[in-house]
């Protein structure tokens, strides 16, 4: 039967007993509104470790005053069935006061990899999204902690996070989740109107169209260029970037032999989308 609890001591009493029978624990932070690609992250963390624990905490530290913390969807019956359904163990779903106390001042900067591309356009995020993943390690104290390539960028963060402040648990990214269309599965796709949600899948394909091209040894700044047109010509406005990137500094790709990353964020309406695809 899942179990719940609001309070970091009842979560660190569960993962305390967890521990004492012998078993790994996983951990899947997560901000609810679930959908297929955080059960991916759920189902890879039970084949992994022996008890798993899932996160449902909308974390307002994330959100500027001019996004959407207020319109975010919530629908905590459902993710918990789901979760159920899933096979987890037990789900932390804290209010905001008990991970942010009185008083509460403390924030986590990883440096430049979140002060590019997302840190770029959304000033303070990735310091809301490293402080509040700080937390939840220490809280849980997981042995793997499981993350989605779709925010890929967010997953160099936390593992930068958690390396620098020597934090003992492995981060596991888990490849991104798609529609049979090849849109990336995403909580705020169902802010898309019909018409959007037609013409959302050409985001991947001038991704995937853009890596390729890269790999074959096509110049970085042409592709971006490429890519950047076609996503405007699509109906994608504004394209906030098309970047072809270093795959673990995130860093201009200079050096033909590492691994890239191409990445973007465009909005189609009031809808802003993310992605990205190996290079």
């Amino acid at each position: 039967m899942l179990g719940i609890v609001r309070d970091v001591a009842g979560l660190r009493a569960r993962v305390r007993d967890w521990r004492q029978d012998g078993a790994a624990v996983g951990l899947v932070p997560t901000m609810g509104a679930l959908h297929e690609g955080h059960l991916a992250l759920v189902r890879r963390s039970l084949a992994t470790t022996e008890r798993t624990c899932v996160t449902l905490f909308v974390n307002p530290r994330q959100f500027s005053p001019t996004e959407d913390f207020a319109r975010y969807p919530r629908a905590e019956a459902r993710d918990l069935a789901l979760i159920e359904d899933a096979g987890a163990h037990l789900v932390f779903a804290p209010e905001a006061a008990e991970m942010y106390r009185e008083g509460h001042q403390t924030e986590v900067s990883v440096g430049r990899i979140g002060e590019i591309l997302e840190g770029e356009f959304r000033p303070g995020f990735f310091a809301g999204v490293a402080t509040v993943v700080t937390k939840l390690l220490l809280q849980a104290q997981p042995d793997i902690a499981f993350f989605g390539e779709k925010d890929y960028q967010q997953l160099l963060v936390v593992r930068r996070l958690a390396r620098d402040l020597d934090i003992p648990v492995e981060i596991a990214g888990v490849p991104t989740v798609r529609a049979p269309d090849g849109l990336a599965l995403a909580s705020r796709n169902a802010y898309l109107s019909d018409s959007e949600r037609a013409i959302a899948p050409a985001l991947y394909r001038v991704l995937v169209a853009a890596a390729t091209n890269v790999a074959a040894g096509k110049k970085a700044k042409a592709e971006e260029a490429r890519a950047t047109a076609e996503l405007k010509a699509a109906g994608f406005a504004p394209v906030d970037y098309v970047a072809v990137r270093d795959a673990e500094s995130l860093e201009e790709a200079r050096d033909p032999h590492r691994a890239h990353r191409v990445l973007a964020a465009a909005w189609l309406g009031q809808t802003r989308l993310i992605d990205n695809v190996a290079a």
